[in-house]
């Protein structure tokens, strides 16, 4: 399963190699989370509607190796946006990953950007 893990790294935007064209806007939830898959690599894409902010990072939950993030609750913690995971509640930045309950574990995020109403996002490869 830590395969599953290696597998994740964040990207930070001016490292960015590639732009993957993901979607159109319309095709994501406003103020919540959708799946797209890019290689072996399931990407949690959000779009925070009432701030005009989009935020992408791997689906995977690391605490307990599920598929979720996607499904999860989203908001921000004192300015930071966050999202839940759905089935045990673990927070994480989507700004840079990190966990916002204070434990070891984080998650890779990636930069996104928006051109004539096409979802794109970055990696490295």
């Amino acid at each position: 399963m830590q395969d599953l893990l290696s597998q994740y790294h964040s990207v930070e935007p001016q490292k960015v190699k590639t732009w993957i064209k993901v979607g159109a806007t319309s095709e994501f939830p406003e103020n919540g989370g959708a799946c797209i898959k890019y290689k072996t690599r399931q990407i949690a894409v959000f779009n925070f509607k009432r701030d005009s902010q989009w935020y992408a990072c791997q689906n995977l939950c690391p605490h307990k190796l599920e598929m979720v993030l996607s499904r999860g609750m989203t908001g921000d913690s004192k300015g930071i946006p966050k999202v839940a995971c759905p089935l045990h509640k673990k927070t994480f930045s989507l700004k840079d990953g990190s966990n916002l309950n204070g434990e070891d574990y984080k998650i890779a995020v990636y930069p996104v950007k928006i051109e004539n109403e096409i979802v794109y996002i970055g990696f490295t490869d």
